[in-house]
C-alpha cells in the first residue's frame, strides 16, 4: 500500500466529530527530499498549516484570547510516516488504545501544549473542527531527551501505544516527522481577570 493510501486508512478511524479528511500529499521542492506538502491546506506565517472542516457553531462566535480556558477534543496522526495514530478517536479498539477518553484544556498563552496547535486554537471558534500540520521543530513537541512523556508540553497521548507511536517518529531524523491534529473546539471560558473562567457554552 502506498504511503498516502496508509495515511488514509489511519485517518478515517477517527469518529463522525473528527471527521479525517485526507489531505493529498504532492512532493516537496524545497524541503528535505523525504519530505511532503499537502494540498488545499492553508500555511501560516509562523509555519504551520490548516483546513478548516468545520466552522464554529455555538452560540458565540468569539474566539479565545490569552488568559481564556479552551475545552478541546483532539486525535493525532504520524502524517509523514504512514499515518499512524497516537491519540486516535473511535480508532483502533482493544490493548492499549482502548481507553475512555476525556475532553482536553489549555489556557491560551500559556504554552502548554506545541506552539503550531496552539496557534491554530487560537483563532477558532466553539463547534469549529480544524485539520492543523505541523512540521516538526520549533512548532512542534520538543525533543524527547526533554520531554519523553510530554507532561511539559503537550497535548499528552493518553495511552502507552500512543507515546511510543509518537516518540519513534520524534526520535527518528530519517523519516518525515511531520504531525497531523484534528482539533474540536468544545467550549470557551472567559477569564473573569481574577485568576478564574466563566463557563461558556458548549458546542
Amino acid at each position: 500500500m502506498s504511503s498516502s493510501g496508509l495515511i488514509a486508512a489511519a485517518l478515517l478511524t477517527t469518529t463522525s466529530s473528527l471527521v479525517g479528511l485526507v489531505p493529498p500529499a504532492i512532493a516537496a521542492s524545497d524541503e528535505k527530499e523525504f519530505l511532503q506538502q499537502y494540498a488545499d491546506f492553508i500555511k501560516d506565517p509562523e509555519g504551520w498549516s490548516y483546513r478548516d472542516v468545520k466552522t464554529g457553531d455555538g452560540s458565540s462566535s468569539t474566539t479565545p484570547r490569552d488568559g481564556d480556558r479552551v475545552v478541546y477534543e483532539w486525535s493525532g496522526y504520524t502524517i509523514g510516516y504512514f499515518g499512524r495514530p497516537f491519540e486516535a478517536k473511535g480508532g483502533p479498539q482493544g490493548g492499549a488504545f482502548d481507553k475512555d477518553q476525556e475532553y482536553s484544556r489549555i489556557v491560551v498563552g500559556s504554552h502548554t501544549i506545541v506552539t503550531g496547535m496552539e496557534s491554530a486554537i487560537k483563532s477558532m471558534q466553539v463547534g469549529g473542527i480544524r485539520q492543523v500540520i505541523v512540521p516538526y521543530g520549533d512548532l512542534g513537541y520538543p525533543s524527547t531527551k526533554e520531554d519523553g512523556k510530554h507532561d511539559r508540553i503537550g497535548p499528552k497521548p493518553t495511552t502507552f501505544s500512543g507515546e511510543r507511536a509518537l516518540n519513534f517518529v520524534l526520535d527518528n531524523p530519517r523519516v518525515d516527522r511531520t504531525l497531523l491534529f484534528n482539533v474540536k473546539v468544545i467550549r470557551i471560558d472567559k477569564s473573569d481577570g481574577k485568576g478564574g473562567f466563566i463557563r461558556g457554552d458548549k458546542a
